[in-house]
């Protein structure tokens, strides 16, 4: 189970789970009239379920960019919404690798023991986004045949990112599904993990206010965009 806390506790960053009042969910659908006449938006927190954080557009001046996106018997659409700040109940971050378990296709659950297993023995906990996450989350169908496993490692400054993508990239070679995701620092600085293992002298760092090149080294160090 997801466990949120309450939304004053931490600002919400990339990746995030917010959680929006049944009351603010109505205001912000009324700009997306259509979306009104949807049943699965419409209760979709009445429900208890979630939004996602996203960046927000330069236009986007009040409240907090959420987006939400719908499962493939949905059209798989991507939605936007602004939230009232007022709105949001709790924040939470992805469930972890334990938490998805039980939602993933059998075939993958082997894979998800060893990442388990490779992120225990890095001290980076891992976390999931993308299809798996929204599918154990509200038991609707977001997993296909052609998904990828979607992964958030959030490492710590002894962590051994070069050591951590080697066993990574290991691990791929014998899934039955593609490894995609990011590490991420504690400051919410995070890096494509591909990228990463490539050894590129600069890397795309990203943090929910945009994205910019740093050098390989001081991503590692900790450093801070500049």
């Amino acid at each position: 189970m997801i466990s949120p806390c309450k939304s004053a506790e931490r600002p919400a960053g990339r990746h995030d789970l917010v959680f929006v009042n049944p009351q603010g969910w109505r205001a912000m659908l009324d700009p997306h009239g259509d979306l009104a006449c949807d049943p699965l938006v419409l209760y979709w927190a009445e429900l208890g379920w979630p939004t996602i954080r996203r960046r927000a557009l330069p236009s986007e001046t009040d409240g907090l960019a959420l987006g939400l996106p719908l499962p493939p018997s949905a059209g798989k659409k991507r939605l936007s919404f602004l939230a009232g700040l007022d709105d949001i109940v709790a924040v939470a971050r992805p469930p972890s690798l334990r938490e998805t378990h039980a939602s993933a296709p059998p075939c993958w659950r082997p894979t998800l023991d060893r990442l388990e297993e490779l992120a225990l023995r890095h001290s980076a906990p891992a976390r999931v986004f993308g299809s798996l996450a929204w599918e154990s989350m509200t038991g609707l169908d977001y997993v296909t045949a052609s998904s990828d496993l979607d992964l958030l490692f959030e490492t710590r400054p002894e962590t051994d990112l070069d050591r951590l993508v080697a066993d990574l990239a290991a691990i791929e070679t014998e899934a039955p599904m593609r490894l995609d995701g990011e590490l991420m620092r504690a400051d919410g600085a995070a890096v494509n993990w591909r990228e990463f293992s490539a050894g590129a002298s600069e890397l795309l760092v990203k943090c929910i206010d945009g994205a910019t090149l740093l050098d390989r080294d001081r991503f590692i160090s900790g450093a801070p965009r500049s």
